[in-house]
């Protein structure tokens, strides 16, 4: 995430760049186009971190319920044998 954010921002100076002494000739046409992918790119891989982030707390989760089940089973067992 921060290389693609780093990529945008300096796109954006050599954009800005351009724009001051070049009047806009290099970027003119490759910019808009550059930026729109790096976005696009950007935004699904926020969008798959959080999906990804949502299934690992519910594997999480179901780890912390297996591992209460499997304490309660051994009690009741010991219960059980007591």
């Amino acid at each position: 995430m921060f290389v693609w954010c780093s990529v945008l921002f300096v796109l954006g100076i050599f954009a800005f760049v351009d724009s001051i002494f070049n009047m806009g000739d290099i970027f003119r046409q490759v910019n808009s186009v550059m930026f729109m992918l790096i976005s696009l790119a950007l935004l699904i891989r926020t969008t798959t971190k959080a999906k990804a982030q949502t299934k690992e707390q519910y594997e999480k989760r179901i780890f912390d319920l297996e591992c209460q089940v499997k304490s309660l089973n051994s009690a009741r067992e010991k219960l059980g044998k007591f």
